[in-house]
């Protein structure tokens, strides 16, 4: 997970984005909800502000970023500082795994999803919500992304690609929801949400580790 100092200097402006759009926001969550257990321990990975975790109920965050764990921390969650691709816990102890908006700022997938997979019970689920490089979200960022300074890092994936990327890393598909079907400026309601892809700007996948 790459480390940037524009998440060391801009939590507080990363955060406020989910106030700004709300509508947006609460999409994507409604999208996660269906894949959640909702039992079990359970982490975030790239954990952030904790604007995923607190309201999903996960019970620790991670992330490399001091400044957006020190906010997600007065959400009442358990933080640990550290990186995907080397988790700092042993094998077989969570039942769930959140990765959300985070797939984009790995430094290697494969490494990170192989490190979920690891510290994941026999049948555990990581769930993975993302943009979908394809959509017309994802263009739009990706013609925009030079100008956003919390993108400007980002490599994004298409839903196939991330789908590859879960099977061969030895996980099985369980369910695809997908959001977002408007320009965000447009969304002022709720938005939404529907099974399978190719349509959202934003994808759910959860994936079980068989």
């Amino acid at each position: 997970m790459k480390v940037s100092t524009v998440f060391e200097q801009f939590s507080e402006e990363y955060d406020l984005w989910y106030e700004r759009n709300h509508y947006v926001y609460l999409a994507e969550l409604r999208a996660i909800e269906p894949h959640i257990p909702f039992h079990g321990p359970s982490l975030e990975v790239g954990v952030g502000t904790g604007r995923f975790a607190q309201p999903l109920g996960v019970d620790y965050g991670l992330d490399p970023s001091q400044a957006m764990l020190l906010i997600a921390k007065k959400r009442g969650l358990k933080v640990i500082r550290g990186c995907a691709e080397t988790l700092p816990f042993k094998d077989s102890l969570f039942e769930w795994v959140l990765l959300v908006v985070t797939i984009c700022f790995l430094q290697s997938p494969k490494e990170a999803l192989s490190e979920i997979r690891r510290i994941l019970r026999p049948g555990g689920k990581l769930i993975t919500g993302f943009v979908d490089r394809e959509s017309f979200l994802g263009k739009l960022y990706l013609r925009k992304k030079e100008q956003n300074k919390f993108y400007q890092s980002a490599t994004f994936y298409s839903t196939g690609e991330v789908l590859d990327l879960l099977s061969e890393q030895g996980f099985e598909i369980d369910l695809i929801t997908q959001t977002l079907f408007r320009n965000l400026s447009e969304i002022e309601q709720n938005e939404p949400v529907k099974e399978g892809y190719g349509e959202g700007g934003f994808v759910v996948i959860s994936a079980v580790k068989v």
